[in-house]
């Protein structure tokens, strides 16, 4: 087997994996809001509701998923995270009333946050060393692909074939995801996230006490704050993107602000990945972050089908060439036998700015309009620069400056 070869067996079936597991996501994440609203007779409020409390199991969990790959082994918990994720999808066909949705939705939001940190360091082991920035942009391109496809078919399913179609096809790739996952296998030569080697499940007397360093990967939070100040700007784009266009008399093409968003998506990963090995991350993420925030910036003066998708066409260039770079980062700041706690720690602080996002600026939008909030969203994007260059650049700089000196030194 060749030790430089990305493409193996195992990697793509990793990458199908995790597109099915998104998908199955985006599906939901775009059309459940009318399945309360019209299905149940719920308010906007409500509909909101059920995405807030997916994403707070995620991040109440996520923190826990580098542990338990510690202590029971990073397959094992790929394959039982991806097995509760079919059966929460499966699970959908019994909600009879809202409280019965909530809960369902709570049970899912925590199996989505193991079983996608899980597959994502399943990824992470399988591309070699030296190939991580351009084997994590095309992992990441997979779910970029499924952010395209999912909404728009979630949309149009719901709309021709009913809330039961939605549902059998969300458990139909959850079942495809896990098939897919459950066959992925890849030699561990070290510990996903702690020093002690683990295979086989410890008895509990050996399980030492939980620390706070077990949940959370120290050198990962810089960048996953920039993370999260991105993701509280992107939700507002996901969440109320198809109100929006309702609101501004251009419904109809939300669905097509998706695929053009996704077509810039695709098209230049192959070049970002690449780059980011050659020519490192600040050439990549200050253009990317500028980018995205004159899309978001497009965005809300989006009054005609030209517009909008010209706005989804230019978020998506910025957007999809700045994930990939923050978790390359996130990755790399970490020891190798760590990395699976800093992808965790990542997405941690993703999620959680992405479920704020989502109340704060359907808050925000009640009271002044989504053109402002997706104004206010553009500044909060190129913030994000701010916190970019004070927590990662600008500190790697001084540690490159602080290494140069030590090695003149006499």
């Amino acid at each position: 087997m060749n030790p430089n070869k990305l493409w193996s067996a195992d990697f793509i079936k990793i990458c199908l994996s995790s597109f099915f597991l998104f998908f199955a996501f985006y599906i939901l994440a775009t059309a459940l809001s009318v399945y309360v609203t019209n299905g149940l007779g719920g308010s906007d409020t409500q509909a909101g509701l059920s995405m807030t409390v997916f994403v707070i199991a995620a991040v109440l969990l996520r923190p826990f998923a580098g542990q338990l790959m510690d202590r029971f082994g990073e397959r094992k918990i790929v394959v039982i995270s991806l097995l509760l994720f079919l059966l929460c999808s499966v699970a959908y066909f019994g909600v009879f009333g809202y409280a019965m949705l909530l809960l369902v939705r709570f049970l899912h939001g925590g199996t989505f946050a193991i079983a996608t940190t899980s597959t994502n360091t399943t990824a992470i082991g399988i591309i070699p060393e030296h190939r991580k920035g351009e084997g994590i942009s095309y992992f990441s391109l997979f779910m970029s692909l499924a952010m395209v496809i999912g909404p728009f078919v979630g949309l149009t399913i719901t709309t021709y074939g009913g809330y039961t179609a939605m549902f059998a096809l969300c458990a139909a790739c959850s079942l495809i995801a896990f098939v897919l996952g459950a066959s992925t296998k890849r030699k561990t030569s070290i510990p996903i996230t702690s020093t002690v080697s683990v295979v086989e499940p410890k008895p509990l007397k050996s399980i030492r006490k939980l620390r706070w360093r077990d949940l959370v990967e120290r050198k990962a939070v810089p960048i996953a704050l920039s993370g999260f100040v991105v993701a509280f700007a992107y939700s507002g784009l996901v969440t109320f993107m198809s109100v929006y266009a309702h609101e501004q008399a251009i419904d109809q093409y939300a669905s097509y602000f998706f695929v053009c968003f996704g077509i810039m998506i695709v098209l230049p990963r192959p070049i970002v990945g690449k780059l980011l090995d050659q020519v490192g991350e600040h050439v990549i993420v200050y253009p990317s972050i500028a980018i995205f925030a004159i899309g978001m910036l497009l965005l809300s003066l989006a009054d005609s089908p030209v517009l909008l998708l010209i706005s989804g066409a230019v978020i998506g260039l910025g957007y999809g060439a700045l994930l990939p770079c923050f978790q390359t980062i996130a990755v790399l700041a970490a020891p190798a036998h760590r990395r699976g706690l800093a992808t965790a720690t990542f997405y941690l602080l993703f999620d959680l700015g992405y479920g704020i996002g989502s109340y704060t600026l359907g808050s925000l939008a009640s009271i002044f309009g989504y053109s402002v909030m997706y104004m206010l969203s553009a500044f909060i994007i190129a913030f994000s620069s701010v916190i970019y260059f004070t927590l990662h650049h600008k500190r790697k700089r001084l540690t490159a400056a602080a290494g140069d000196k030590a090695y003149v030194s006499p």
